[in-house]
Formats: C-alpha cells, sequence, structure tokens
C-alpha cells in the first residue's frame, strides 16, 4: 500500500500542531492559574498606592511537610493580607466552614476544596514565620474570570475589584512603618529561592498530598468528610459503608468498596 498520500496530507497540516498545543495551553488549569495572578498584581499595582502596599507574588515557604506556595502577599501597616486567588467560572455554592465548594456550569458541577481552608495553611505559616497574631493576619480570596456567587460568602471571599475595597476596608494601623520592613525584609529572606527546582519539587509536594486524599469520601449533598461505619443490625450486619460526618444532620451514605 502507498503511503505517499497520507505522508503528504500530513505534512500539509503540520501548521495546525502550534494551533493545537496553543489551544491545550491556554485551557489548562496552569495557564487559568497565572492568568488569575497576574490580573490580581495588576489591580493591586493600580489601586494600592505602592507607598503604602507593598506586594510580594509568587512567594514558596517552607513547612514542616514540605513546603506552601502563597499566591501574593500584600504588606502594609494595617496588616499582612495572604491571598488565594481562583481563576473559576460558573456558579459557585459554599459556605465558610464547607470543606468543599462546588462549582456549577449549565447541569454539570464539581466539588472543589474552600479556598478558605485552602489559604489557612498559607496564613498559619506566614503568622509563624513573622510571629503576628490573627489581628496582624489577613486571609483573603480573590476569584476572577466568569463566576458569580450563588450564595451568601464572607466579607473575605471577594470577586475581582471587590479584594482591593476590602483590603481598603482595614483602617486600624496594627504594624508600625519599622515592623512593616522588618515585615517585608523576613519574607523575602525566608521565602525559597524562586526557581524551577523550587517550583518543582512543591509540584511535587502538592501531588503527594492530593495521592494521600485520593481515597477519601466526600457527601455528595453536602460536601463534608465521610467516615466508614458499620452496619449495627439487619441482614447486612458487619457490613461496611461511607456516612457523612455531620449525622444526623446529613443521612447520605455511600456503599463502602473493600481495596
Amino acid at each position: 500500500m502507498d503511503f505517499t498520500p497520507i505522508f503528504k496530507a500530513v505534512l500539509q497540516l503540520w501548521y495546525l500542531i502550534p494551533f493545537f498545543i496553543f489551544i491545550a495551553i491556554i485551557k489548562s488549569s496552569w495557564f487559568k492559574g497565572i492568568i488569575g495572578e497576574f490580573i490580581v498584581n495588576v489591580i493591586a499595582k493600580i489601586k494600592l498606592d505602592k507607598d503604602s502596599y507593598h506586594l510580594i507574588k509568587n512567594v514558596t515557604l517552607p513547612t514542616d511537610d514540605g513546603t506552601t506556595q502563597v499566591d501574593h502577599i500584600i504588606v502594609s501597616i494595617h496588616g499582612v493580607f495572604v491571598v488565594e486567588t481562583k481563576n473559576i467560572k460558573g456558579w459557585i455554592f459554599g459556605s465558610e466552614h464547607q470543606k468543599m465548594w462546588t462549582q456549577q456550569i449549565y447541569k454539570h458541577k464539581n466539588k472543589f476544596q474552600n479556598p478558605l481552608h485552602q489559604n489557612y495553611k498559607h496564613v498559619k505559616t506566614v503568622q509563624a514565620l513573622l510571629d503576628l497574631d490573627d489581628l496582624q493576619v489577613h486571609s483573603l480570596v480573590v476569584f476572577v474570570g466568569d463566576s458569580r456567587f450563588k450564595t451568601k460568602i464572607p466579607d473575605n471571599v471577594t470577586y475581582g475589584m471587590g479584594y482591593i475595597r476590602y483590603i481598603q476596608s482595614k483602617t486600624d494601623i496594627v504594624l508600625t512603618d519599622a515592623e512593616k520592613l522588618a515585615v517585608i525584609e523576613t519574607i523575602e529572606s525566608g521565602r525559597l529561592t524562586r526557581s524551577l527546582k523550587t517550583n518543582r519539587e512543591h509540584i511535587q509536594h502538592v501531588k503527594e498530598i492530593i495521592s494521600e486524599k485520593a481515597n477519601q469520601q466526600h457527601c455528595p449533598k453536602c460536601g463534608s468528610e465521610m467516615v466508614k461505619r458499620e452496619v449495627k443490625k439487619g441482614a447486612n450486619k458487619g457490613n461496611l459503608f461511607w456516612g457523612c460526618s455531620t449525622y444526623p444532620k446529613c443521612r447520605s451514605t455511600i456503599v463502602f468498596q473493600s481495596e
């Protein structure tokens, strides 16, 4: 069989390969994260007085179990703002204390970790590094992109420009000018050097965490953690099942699949 026509057709379409690679990149979660962080950076530089607010981006800090990566840290005499960025589209459902939030695009629903819980480790790492209390460090989540909140959310979960208003709403002076400068110096000296190696090591650490959590179950109704329970009576006595940890508030169950 003569494959020459096929090879010629492939060669004629070679220029489409970079196009498809480009499409795959811009649709990736990595690229969306980069764009989200860029938007937050630009807004901060335009809307926040650089003499009053100091922006530090992409900060990787060492922790007891590896590393944690903070999207943005904004330092002022009104406190240290630890900012987590989310570039997610669709309707967003969630409350302050829910472990999992829901993203809905038309009829499709997807669960993701409560970003406030995700940012909690960042905040505690920063507090430990700087020896600051809860009044001096603020957790802040910023959603960018085509997303809309469909449930009541805390003031420190914002959309777009809302995070600037939240930062400017903090008017109490909790750091002196000297302390502000010391905080900036400590973060800069305490962070890991920005490099491909640092990024790879952090990504590997995140993958390990994800792998550890892969076997965890979350309630399909409320998003809370599911726990293993045993049937106490009846024909199925002794069998295991997943039950919602908030029982009896939520009575959702999942049939247990043994490993």
